[in-house]
């Protein structure tokens, strides 16, 4: 567990640990939020401290339902709201060890061998954002290594702010450009969010070469691809993440809309804060329909590679077959002349004649010949151009 105060350009990290104690002496600052970050195995252990320190800070406690969504692994990205607190739950890339608890990560289903090394890494958990008036909850899964990324960053942040010679009250604006310290809790939320979205636009480059790998072998007419169940897993794989990225977008729809609602004179949040965060909710947005959009031409072309391949090996086989059936009707009346001088007769036209079998050989090359002529000129054995 981790505790941060943001006050301005300054954050300040309480010291904590795995147990309770610096949630007993957890106080709001003057003018600031308190950003407490915990793994769900800390908020299963400490959902009492954790309630009081919320009913201490917020005067108020997370429903019991919106407990139990933050502690359930399998959940997706929704969104919800009370008239006190807005809880998102997010789906986010989990890179490394699956979460113990984790039990439904989605592409768990690849083959053991043959499957695509990117989609094998990728794994998602659902990572839960609780946002108060003056606090930040955020549930996520152990390895949730974002956390710490971003808590590193803003630590910098706030050290470059003071070594500037920055003020605590100091908007944004002057920190880093308005790139630097959150505002206020829904905004430090959109951060993180953002952050995570980029995650799944970092692997877009990675899922078009192993596709567009796939979709040249398929599509070569020498290559004889076999590896079929990953290919099949991927495409799995891949409309997985499409609906990932639905819910992903569904529930940021819903927290636009929700913004939407709040009231326009708030003591806490200036019109300049809620404009910030309306236009970062867009773009939030817009990058999470980008990875949805790649993900649905990544599907579409890994379908279209494979009806191409079948297309293409249905259309080698009817060329085979014409060529032997061009080759069999070019034969059959061959055969038919070898079977009438292999009657068992004692008088046959030219049997008996000494350039009997010249002349039967002659008229088997004339009529080859002209069934060639035939057919060529029918184009039956002319190749498609490749």
């Amino acid at each position: 567990m981790r505790i941060f105060t943001i006050h301005g350009s300054r954050v300040t990290e309480i010291a904590a640990g795995d147990g309770p104690e610096p949630l007993t002496s957890l106080d709001l600052p003057e003018s600031g939020y308190v950003w407490l970050s915990c793994t769900r195995a800390e908020l299963e252990r400490l959902q009492l401290p954790i309630q009081t320190a919320l009913q201490t800070l917020c005067k108020l406690q997370l429903l019991d339902l919106h407990l139990s969504d933050l502690l359930n692994a399998q959940l997706p990205s929704r969104f919800d709201f009370t008239s006190q607190y807005d809880m998102l739950v997010f789906r986010g890339l989990v890179m490394g060890a699956a979460d113990a608890t984790a039990a439904s990560q989605p592409l768990k289903h690849l083959p053991r061998r043959g499957g695509p090394p990117i989609l094998r890494r990728i794994d998602t958990s659902p990572v839960g954002f609780v946002v108060f008036d003056r606090v930040l909850l955020t549930v996520h899964p152990a390895d949730f290594s974002l956390r710490d990324a971003y808590a590193l960053r803003l630590m910098a942040t706030s050290d470059s702010a003071a070594q500037a010679g920055l003020m605590p009250g100091a908007p944004d604006s002057l920190s880093l450009g308005g790139r630097g310290i959150p505002a206020n809790p829904a905004d430090l939320m959109l951060r993180i969010v953002n952050q995570m979205v980029d995650g799944y636009l970092a692997l877009r480059r990675e899922l078009s070469q192993q596709l567009d790998h796939w979709q040249a072998e398929l599509i070569n007419p020498k290559s004889r691809f076999s590896n079929w169940n990953a290919l099949l897993s991927a495409r799995l794989s891949l409309h997985q993440l499409d609906e990932i990225c639905e819910d992903q977008r569904a529930a940021i729809q819903d927290w636009i809309e929700a913004l939407k609602s709040w009231p326009e004179h708030d003591e806490l949040l200036s019109r300049h804060q809620r404009d910030l965060l309306q236009v970062r909710s867009r773009d939030v947005l817009e990058h999470i329909e980008r990875v949805l959009h790649h993900v649905q031409r990544l599907e579409q072309n890994a379908e279209t590679a494979v009806q191409m391949h079948f297309n293409a090996q249905s259309h080698r086989t009817n060329e085979i077959m014409r060529t032997l059936t061009v080759l069999t009707a070019i034969f059959l009346p061959l055969n038919l002349i070898a079977g009438i001088f292999g009657m068992n007769f004692d008088f046959i036209p030219l049997l008996h004649r000494s350039n009997g079998f010249w002349l039967a050989m002659i008229s088997m090359a004339l009529t080859a010949g002209g069934l060639g002529l035939f057919f060529w000129r029918k184009r039956y054995l002319a190749h498609s151009a490749r």
